[in-house]
């Protein structure tokens, strides 16, 4: 079902409901095809006409005298459960549906596209659709849209949601020039959707970056699976409508889905490689530099200026956005100043003075391309009697051309106005040098660059290990949760009830007492010691807040007394049918030097379970005053959360005498997530606050609703977690034990090292060529892996008291789950020992328990342990002595 080969790389194409009317979709389909000179064949489908648009017409789907890959639906609605049948009839594997009104009901009662889509389902057919504006492929001349203008050929991919975005962005693209490899409407993309697409583009010899404009994501699981894969591989852009509830509203109506907040989204997108742009007006931009950027080396930026203020606007830009300004060096600033007037600025932006002519404009780009203070430069120009913006412009592109090292730095321009400086943008467009018409647009769009660059060098990053729960205290959690939940399907619970299951995930938890009335509160705070805290417990007042049900720092008997009644006694005035579980009464914290954080653990439809981290605050509006992150997190995860909250101000740290500790507070999200994902019951969790001492963290107040699930655990988490459940004790020939396990991310120095234990001659076998020492960037594609489409098992002994892997077997499994490509690589010392065959047939049972349809592989012919182990093992053998290849196949 996930082929799209013949979607995306069509020979011919049935247009049914084909017309001769103007304004038609079938009209314009048919024009639009004939137009931009598609070489297949084009069938137009219509019992109305004889030929349209000069072609001969056929009357029905089944008079077609071939097949068509493609067949596109002009047609209402009310056709179509009709036209589906006929096309599943003659054995049609993909479809475009532009009508809008599918969701109407048929007279069955169903949906008319639940019918279609399940009519196509049966027969392997992939749709695209409905609502959608069609499909154009620039590279085969094909352009099977409803959109009044084509694309040109191109490196870039753009998917969106929304059939308006579509023109819009071909209307702009066109006037700067800039093509496409495939231009998709997805409409409401009740089948074909965005992970489809990210999976077939990725692999796309014309894609070199994909743009997405998103509404809503259906299945998360998938999205973020196809969204990492890919951006590893392209540059993915994302613009995400829907930042409000208003707004979120809107996109449900337009593309339907689940409504996610905003926070949530931009947390998948950053988790995932790509990039996420704020607006229209920044994907313009974005588009522009990426399609003429060189990747960037680092993020030192160079300013070249004729004008003052527009270059502190850029600058103020660049710093609130986390941008480098470049340093310049002695050196530098010494050559600038032999070329430059004296009253130049003397520093970065470089200030050439109004009156600065085109030749201080070239020779200021040299020296700077001359140097290497910077890794790009803004070259930026005000309408100037002096230089010539047009004339300028071409002595620019000339002096950036002629340049040796023009290929080592990240260029753009910006030529502020109109009407003289319009000509001069299209010199730059023209050259392929990115230009914008505001210091601002210019900056932004650098900072685009500079994000994607810093979300690739987070997905790559090798993650740390926090002290993972110990497995009978977390059994313990499991029991406790069995028990609370023991004939009912949902409880809510608060900090006195919760602190022994929140203990078993080692959380420091200030001890609560329960009182019913004031004269009990006054004997516990006695036995508690003062000062004491006295809270109202309520499950119908959400904010204590509103009724001043917090009453601290009670430091005798008369003032809880007081204060305890004084809380009832309001309770009853301004809630009177509010349910009263009595009081709270809890010893003080050490609040003085320390810091309240709020921790909360919410599900959502779409992402499943989600972590929001902020200040917290009976005012706390979690889409606006928290950072989010999906679980499951390690130390390094953690660490960027915090970061993210304390940069966006989510997080307002105080000045104090003992701060935070960032490593202890990621601790504390690491455990909360290993409590996400190991018990699923946890529906929600919301801790108001932890306080923060420096190192010490202790919840005050947490309120925890649980929910009895049902099926497979790990399949609520849009991100597949580490499947504890393969872990297995396994005995080689000479009787020691040995572990088999999924690899983790924080065991690429232990796979760096097992890799200096292959012998060359192994490597050269495994990897068909020379290999010298592996970097980073390899080592973490090794080990930082997607257990939702791959896996690598390791095996892991111990050795003096630490642990070295010895063998690793590796599954690469293709998007349908047709095909995964293996790989098997033993410690050279150890050959002998019946390693081999452990791993080869722990990554055999993975493949089959996943329902992979065959294992494929390669090898040398002169590799006879390896063919003979999978002979031994049923795989099907393929020589080629002429190719030096050998194919292993493994039907399952």
């Amino acid at each position: 079902m996930d082929n799209l080969n013949q979607l995306l790389k069509p020979k011919s194409i049935a247009v049914i409901g084909a017309s001769t009317r103007p304004m038609r979709a079938g009209n314009i389909v048919m024009k639009n095809l004939l137009q931009d000179g598609f070489e297949g064949a084009i069938m137009p489908v219509t019992p109305n006409y004889t030929s349209v648009c000069g072609v001969l017409a056929y009357p029905n789907i089944d008079a077609l005298p071939i097949v068509p890959d493609v067949a596109i639906l002009c047609t209402h609605a009310c056709r179509n459960i009709e036209i589906f049948t006929q096309l599943a009839a003659k054995g049609v594997k993909s479809a475009i549906v532009l009508s809008s009104d599918m969701h109407e009901l048929s007279s069955t009662g169903e949906s008319i596209e639940s019918l279609c889509i399940g009519i196509a389902k049966a027969s392997g057919m992939r749709v695209l659709g409905p609502n959608s504006l069609g499909l154009i492929l620039p590279w085969l001349n094909f352009n099977a849209s409803f959109s009044p203008v084509t694309a040109q050929k191109g490196k870039i991919a753009f998917i969106s949601q929304s059939a308006a975005m579509c023109t819009t962005i071909l209307d702009w693209a066109n006037d700067k020039n800039i093509g496409f490899s495939a231009f998709i409407s997805l409409g409401n993309a009740l089948d074909v959707d965005f992970a489809d697409l990210l999976d077939h583009l990725s692999t796309d010899t014309h894609t070199e970056a994909i743009l997405l404009y998103v509404d809503t994501i259906k299945d998360a699981r998938r999205f973020m699976s196809a969204a990492r894969s890919a951006s590893r591989n392209r540059r993915i852009l994302v613009l995400k409508g829907g930042k409000t509830p208003e707004g979120r509203r809107a996109a449900q109506a337009h593309t339907g889905g689940n409504d996610t907040l905003d926070i949530i989204y931009d947390s998948a997108i950053r988790r995932t490689g790509m990039l996420r742009v704020k607006n229209s007006h920044e994907l313009f931009a974005a588009v522009e530099t990426l399609t003429h950027s060189v990747p960037l080396r680092g993020e030192r930026l160079a300013i070249i200026t004729n004008g003052g203020g527009p270059a502190i606007m850029a600058v103020d830009t660049l710093l609130e956005r986390g941008g480098k300004l470049a340093e310049l060096d002695e050196y530098t600033l010494e050559k600038l100043s032999s070329k430059l007037p004296s009253s130049w600025s003397q520093n970065n932006p470089i200030d050439m003075v109004g009156d600065a002519d085109c030749r201080r404009y070239v020779d200021t780009i040299n020296t700077l391309m001359d140097s290497d203070c910077a890794d790009a430069i803004l070259i930026m120009h005000s309408p100037s009697a002096i230089a010539r913006s047009k004339q300028t412009a071409v002595d620019i592109v000339e002096a950036i051309k002629a340049h040796p090292r023009h290929k080592r730095f990240n260029i753009l321009t910006n030529w502020s106005g109109e009407l003289t400086a319009k000509p001069a943008r299209s010199i730059f467009t023209q050259a392929g040098i990115p230009t914008y018409r505001t210091a601002e647009s210019a900056v932004v769009a650098f900072m685009h660059l500079v994000e994607y660059r810093r979300n690739q060098k987070q997905l790559m990053e090798t993650p740390t290990t926090a002290e993972p729960v110990h497995v009978s205290e977390l059994e313990n959690a499991k029991l406790w949760i069995e028990q609370q939940l023991l004939d009912k399907d949902t409880v809510v619970l608060d900090t006195h009830q919760i602190g022994h299951f929140l203990r078993c995930f080692n959380f420091n938890v200030l001890p609560t007492w329960i009182a019913s009335e004031a004269s009990e509160a006054v004997h516990i705070a006695g036995e508690i010691g003062y000062p004491v805290a006295v809270k109202l417990r309520s499950p119908d007042i959400a904010h204590k807040s509103d009724v001043h049900g917090v009453m601290l720092n009670l430091r005798n008997s008369q003032e809880v007394a007081s204060a305890s009644q004084a809380i009832l006694d309001r309770v009853k005035l301004s809630y009177p049918a509010a349910n009263v579980h009595g009081l709270l009464v809890q010893g003080m914290a050490k609040l003085a030097g320390g810091e309240e954080i709020r921790i909360k653990v919410k599900h959502d439809d779409t992402f499943g379970p989600v972590i929001l981290l902020g200040q917290g605050g009976s005012e706390w509006d979690e889409a606006i005053d928290a950072a989010s992150a999906l679980p499951p997190l390690n130390m390094t995860l953690a660490r960027y959360l915090i970061v993210r909250a304390i940069k966006s101000g989510k997080i307002r740290l105080q000045k104090l005498p003992d701060p935070i500790d960032m490593n202890g507070l990621s601790e504390v999200l690491v455990k909360i997530s290993q409590m996400v994902v190991d018990c699923p019951q946890v529906h929600e969790l919301d801790i108001h606050p932890v306080l923060a001492n420096g190192s010490e963290f202790t919840i005050l107040d947490a309120d925890l609703t649980l929910k009895t699930y049902h099926g497979d655990a790990q399949q609520r988490l849009a991100i597949r977690p580490y499947p504890v459940e393969h872990e297995e004790w396994v005995h080689l020939k000479d009787k020691r034990k040995v572990l088999l396990r999924p690899i983790l991310p924080e065991d690429e120095p232990l796979h760096a090292e097992f890799i200096n234990g292959v012998s060359k001659d192994d490597l050269y076998k495994r990897f068909f060529s020379e290999v010298g020492e592996f970097n980073h960037e390899a080592l973490a594609k090794f080990t930082q892996i997607d257990y939702n489409r791959e896996m690598a098992f390791v095996a892991v002994r111990e050795n003096a008291g630490s642990h070295e892997i010895i063998g690793v077997s590796r599954a690469l499994i293709n998007h349908d789950n047709s095909d995964a490509e293996f790989a098997i690589l033993i410690r050279s010392d150890l050959k002998g020992q019946g390693l081999g065959k452990l791993l080869m047939n722990k990554i055999i049972d993975y493949c089959k328990g996943k329902k992979t349809r065959q294992m494929t592989g390669i090898t040398m012919p002169n590799n006879r342990g390896m063919l003979t182990l999978a002979q031994r093992l049923g795989f099907e053998i393929d020589i080629q002595f002429e190719d030096g290849t050998a194919d292993m196949v493994l039907r399952l």
